[in-house]
């Protein structure tokens, strides 16, 4: 699990770069990469797969209970 205090400061950056367009100040030097992606179940940073929101880790746990709609074993 990832620590709590990276979790809240990565979701204020996404909060802040979601709010810089809306509000029409646009700095300069602002990096969009800084708010990072995490696991929505584990808050892992890395593996992480937009599409489901999750880590590989998580999304394998998941897809081998079945527990993902749409998402079947290649192999059998």
């Amino acid at each position: 699990m990832a620590k709590t205090s990276k979790i809240v400061k990565s979701q204020k950056l996404l909060a802040k770069r979601k709010a810089l367009p809306q509000s029409g100040v646009v700095k300069k030097n602002r990096v969009s990469t800084r708010g990072v992606n995490r696991c929505k179940i584990t808050g892992r940073p890395r593996g992480y797969m937009r599409y489901f929101g999750l880590s590989r880790l998580t999304f394998r746990e998941l897809a081998a209970k079945g527990e993902l709609p749409g998402v079947v074993k290649a192999s059998k």
